[in-house]
């Protein structure tokens, strides 16, 4: 017994000594790297958790705010810090987050918490580098900027919204983040894998809502965990996705293709397998699951608050509506898109909700920018939130005015609700166009009154009570 016991004592000296002389061995390398180059101020919390806790705590209680600007405060717009498993450089400077997002896989690749990880897969667009993210990046892309696309989704969206409003009561209050997110899911379906509303649409999504609440668990895959669950719907997913696929194998592909799907199947440069595409096609579902009926909630409730903005879109969207009425002409792509005033209010809505808060990013080398060192293997949060709502890049930030505009640059550093660089997500002007038809069809159809409603900002940004309305139908 005296013998195991000496070996465990032994064995426990050399653990905590070797933890210690890593330990130090990273800071004198850190250090002597530092010389021109500084790690920012900060403090990387406690041993392993970090400030992990803190943070979620804070944005939980006060908001995601409150520990951001009490560190900025503190240390500036880039601090150290430990949060998600990681050290990490967080920062909420524009010139910063741009020299990120611009840098190609060898400088910074996408880092994400374990669970998400797992749950996108090895071979997710939202997670691969190189040459094959840039092949189905610029696939995906293209087509939905491509002309026929275009076509096809504002004629399907205005469909898919006609029949949803025609069902709407002035006897009960209308949810429009529910209504808006339903429209939406069964849209980027149909620019995916064009399947149709109905039993396999249905299933589609009640398999997809289990999927995604798996992305904020614990990293623990054993049967009645939720990402055991939420791994197992994505298979449930993955086998409906291969079914049609086969269907499409089958019957012969499209020249013309109709959907993501058809766009993957038929690029000759790449040999994409069947769980490639069907995985892919599934990832894409996520940033489009929330982004637009969000959007469009939050956009509701600042017009709501904002009369002057409301009745200048209103007249903007009758003026448009008369003249397609006069020519017996349907609204297309480019109607909708170049609405100068509509379009201001979503660019101000996206700037003020912060839908996307902001991203990780992995250093694969020491990285030395604006004399702050970034180095190999830390993560960098860029936090778009404060670069949005930064009173030195926005006069009286938080005030809904999206007459700013009419005179600013929306390709500003300051300005990145999409992302940018290689990763800019490809759908944005497929959410500006949803958001657009709606609001059109929304003030041109109806007068409303909005109940009391908040915006929540953690874990993800979402209206509290999924922005209640009460609505009257305009007579013609």
């Amino acid at each position: 017994m005296d013998s195991v016991c000496v070996v465990f004592v032994t064995a426990l000296i050399l653990f905590f000594s070797t933890v210690v002389l890593i330990f130090y061995q990273n800071r004198f390398r850190l250090k002597s790297k530092s010389r021109n180059h500084q790690l920012p101020l900060g403090s990387m919390g406690w041993p392993f958790i970090g400030e992990t806790a803190d943070y979620v705590s804070s944005a939980y209680n006060v908001g995601p705010d409150a520990f951001m600007d009490k560190r900025r405060s503190m240390y500036g717009k880039v601090f150290k810090s430990h949060i998600f498993g990681s050290p990490t450089i967080v920062s909420m400077d524009a010139e910063v987050n741009r020299f990120v997002l611009q840098s190609d896989a060898a400088v910074f690749v996408p880092s994400y918490p374990k669970s998400v990880s797992e749950l996108m897969g090895e071979f997710s667009i939202l997670s691969i580098n190189g040459s094959l993210h840039r092949r189905i990046h610029g696939l995906v892309g293209g087509f939905f900027k491509s002309h026929q696309l275009k076509s096809q989704i504002t004629k399907e969206m205005q469909n898919y919204i006609q029949q949803s409003m025609a069902n709407w009561s002035e006897d009960r209050p209308v949810f429009i983040q529910d209504v808006t997110k339903s429209i939406a899911f069964q849209l980027l379906v149909k620019a995916l894998i064009s399947l149709d509303p109905g039993d396999e649409m249905d299933l589609l999504r009640k398999h997809f809502q289990e999927f995604i609440s798996g992305f904020i668990s614990l990293p623990i895959n054993l049967p009645g965990s939720k990402l055991y669950r939420s791994l197992q719907a994505k298979k449930k997913m993955i086998k409906l996705v291969q079914k049609i696929i086969q269907a499409k194998r089958d019957s012969g592909l499209s020249k013309v293709p109709k959907d993501v799907v058809d766009v993957l199947l038929n690029d000759a440069s790449e040999h994409f397998t069947d769980k490639l595409i069907a995985d892919n096609v599934i990832d894409m579902m996520i940033p489009g699951e929330d982004s637009v009926p969000v959007l469009v909630a939050i956009a509701i409730k600042y017009l709501s608050e904002c009369p002057l903005a409301l009745q200048q879109l209103t007249e903007e969207n009758m003026k448009l509506k008369r003249l397609k009425d006069q020519q017996g002409e349907p609204l297309s792509w480019s109607d909708y898109m170049s609405l100068p005033f509509t379009q201001t209010v979503i660019t101000e809505t996206l700037r003020m909700g912060n839908i996307i808060m902001g991203v990780f990013r992995k250093a694969m080398k020491d990285v030395e920018i604006k004399g702050i060192l970034i180095p190999k293997g830390w993560c960098v949060f860029t936090y778009f939130r404060s670069v949005h709502l930064d009173d030195s890049n926005y006069d009286h930030p938080y005030q809904f005015n999206p007459w700013r505009w009419q005179n600013k640059d929306m390709s500003s550093c300051s300005f990145t609700p999409f992302g940018g660089g290689l990763r800019l997500c490809p759908g944005l002007d497929l959410s500006r166009l949803e958001a657009s038809i709606f609001l059109h069809h929304f003030v041109t159809q109806f007068r409303w009154s909005a109940e009391e409603d908040t915006i929540v900002n953690f874990p993800t940004v979402r209206m509290k009570r999924r922005m209640p309305i009460w609505i009257e139908r305009v007579k013609d």
